[in-house]
């Protein structure tokens, strides 16, 4: 069961990404040009919350079943000088939960929002805001608080 989930988390971080992005340039799109909040935008917005929050169920999923966070948290007082073991245990979790959280929050006002313009800055802000927080919580090959190779073996 790991293992299935572990593949489905791999496939919806693309998903939650690519919905991300392509909403963020809608919402810009929209919001130079003035245009109308199309019911295209609003099934983008509903969507790209929806995905983001399959990706978290996954996450957590992920994240009780890890052998890494197991082992964590049975030596936390001698690993949490670790900074590798404390950037997976602690700040990734942290920092996708936020991020999805800011992303509910900015699906939910626009939703809520009077004027199209409105719809469209609220998610450019909101959505932009969790895409910059998710890019930081990613362990890139050259970040310098974890890193992982782009392509791994499980």
């Amino acid at each position: 069961m790991y293992s299935t989930v572990l593949v489905l988390h791999s496939m919806f971080r693309w998903l939650v990404l690519f919905s991300l992005m392509l909403a963020i340039v809608r919402a810009y799109r929209g919001y130079t040009a003035r245009s109308g909040f199309s019911n295209f935008d609003n099934k983008l917005r509903h969507w790209t919350a929806t995905i983001a929050h399959i990706q978290l169920v996954l996450g957590i999923l992920v994240y009780i079943q890890s052998p890494l966070v197991q082992y964590y948290f049975s030596d936390f007082g001698s690993l949490v000088s670790d900074w590798n073991f404390t950037f997976f245990a602690l700040f990734h979790f942290v920092l996708m939960l936020t991020a999805i959280v800011i992303i509910t929050i900015g699906s939910a006002k626009a939703k809520r929002k009077k004027t199209d313009r409105e719809k469209f800055k609220t998610m450019l802000v909101l959505f932009s805001v969790a895409l910059f927080i998710i890019f930081i919580a990613i362990p890139w090959p050259f970040s310098p608080l974890a890193n992982r190779p782009y392509l791994r073996t499980f």
